[in-house]
């Protein structure tokens, strides 16, 4: 087993399955994971959520999906239509809510347009750079593209598999080259990569208890 699947297993192991992208159902307000493939509702919610996420947390994201089914409008044809100003209202909670509503405005547009994007066709659009779009590759349209996130960098920084300075691409390349090109397998890593980083895995470590101390260099 090559050390990236062996982090992979450690993690699994400890926080099992983490659902992700949680989307809405009808009738429902507030996103969950159902286990589904999502439909092109869904699909574009995820997308909705991976512009959201940019500099703020999830649960800052959750409250503005929920604003935006509460006012039914979080679909292409609907956020097409919108005011800006009363769009930029709907999403305060997740933070720069003027740039992002200028921004979501442009993905609906872009979507209306292209069902099925390409990653390049999607860092043509304002606002979405290398992680937006391939957390919409992955998430949304189930292709293998590994999401790099800070998490992600301050990981395998201290367990020592990459530079303090390791850019997106070269990091992204890693995953790529190491792991089989399996969707499923990218989706679940990221999200446990995610979890660890939230409890232990901070800016100021926690290291004891964390599930990597026995092979983290420890590098902070």
């Amino acid at each position: 087993m090559n050390k990236f699947l062996f982090i992979y297993d450690k993690l699994f192991k400890v926080y099992g399955k983490q659902g992700w992208w949680p989307t809405t159902l009808s009738g429902e307000l507030h996103p969950s994971y159902h286990g589904k493939k999502p439909n092109d509702k869904q699909r574009f919610e995820i997308v909705v959520g991976a512009i959201l996420t940019q500099n703020t947390s999830w649960s800052n994201v959750e409250k503005a999906i929920f604003e935006l089914n509460k006012a039914d409008v979080l679909s292409v044809d609907s956020l097409r239509r919108i005011n800006v100003k009363k769009l930029a209202k709907l999403i305060r909670s997740a933070g720069y809510y003027n740039q992002k509503a200028e921004r979501l405005k442009l993905v609906a547009d872009f979507f209306c347009k292209n069902k099925s994007p390409s990653r390049d066709e999607l860092l043509s659009v304002k606002g979405v750079g290398p992680e937006t779009a391939d957390s919409v590759l992955l998430y949304a349209f189930d292709r293998p593209f590994f999401v790099v996130d800070a998490y992600t960098k301050r990981i395998f920084f201290r367990v020592g598999f990459c530079g303090e300075k390791c850019g997106y691409g070269e990091l992204q390349c890693l995953f790529h080259k190491q792991l089989p090109k399996d969707s499923k397998l990218f989706n679940e890593f990221h999200a446990l990569l995610v979890e660890l980083a939230k409890n232990y895995c901070k800016k100021t470590p926690v290291c004891v208890g964390c599930p990597l101390f026995s092979v983290c260099k420890r590098k902070v």
